[in-house]
């Protein structure tokens, strides 16, 4: 298990920064020094918020990875009951993966200006995120009604856990997301702005992809 979570943190580190190389625009290292830019300029802008979103996702990622070490050695344990994990965890997974690459769709957009595509793309991710999300609540309800509550197991506890964990994430994300939204439909805020604000999202959305994909094929495999 131990040798699974370190390739898997080779995986997710490996993933990143591909793709940071291939959603935004231009790497940190191409990127002039915010002192260059008077520290005002825009590519100073963009080189301080996705310095802040890197924090932000190895603060998470190292979050993540002391909840599956723990989840390592806790296994072992003699009281250890593998959980039937539902079914449904199989189309919020899919849902995800469509928002991660509608996403994905809408920031190429945003970068060669197609403004048109900019609402229907961040619109349709919503709404596959809010459905990931309410999947996973139903997916709870689905475990509570069958007897499965958090206190039954360790197994039961940590999946509620990370999954609650995940999805609290997520929701983080969309407020971010529906500010962006709100700017795209009140037609406020400049497009190098909003184009910021879709790269930074989606950045955000793939890294969650790829945690959930490492969460779920770890709840499947134990």
């Amino acid at each position: 298990m131990t040798i699974a979570l370190v390739f898997l943190a080779i995986i997710l580190a490996t993933l990143l920064g591909w793709l940071l190389k291939h959603t935004f625009n231009a790497a940190p290292w191409q990127m002039e020094t915010v002192g260059d830019t008077a520290h005002h300029g825009p590519l100073g802008d963009d080189k301080s918020k996705l310095i802040a979103l890197l924090t932000l996702l190895a603060v998470v990622s190292s979050f993540f990875a002391l909840i599956l070490s723990a989840y390592a050695l806790r296994m072992d344990l003699g009281d250890w009951v593998p959980l039937t994990e539902p079914q449904l965890l199989w189309m919020n997974t899919a849902m995800l993966i469509l928002a991660s690459g509608v996403f994905q769709w809408t920031r190429n957009a945003a970068i060669n200006k197609q403004h048109s595509r900019l609402l229907p793309g961040l619109l349709i991710t919503g709404l596959l995120t809010l459905g990931f999300v309410l999947g996973q609540f139903v997916a709870w309800r689905q475990l509570q009604s069958s007897g499965q509550f958090i206190t039954s197991n360790p197994s039961n506890a940590f999946f509620y856990f990370l999954t609650g964990a995940h999805a609290v994430h997520i929701i983080g994300g969309l407020i971010v997301w529906a500010r962006a939204t709100v700017k795209v439909i009140l037609g406020k805020g400049d497009a190098d702005g909003i184009r910021r604000s879709v790269e930074l999202c989606t950045i955000y959305w793939h890294f969650l992809l790829i945690v959930w994909l490492v969460l779920f094929g770890l709840l499947l495999s134990t």
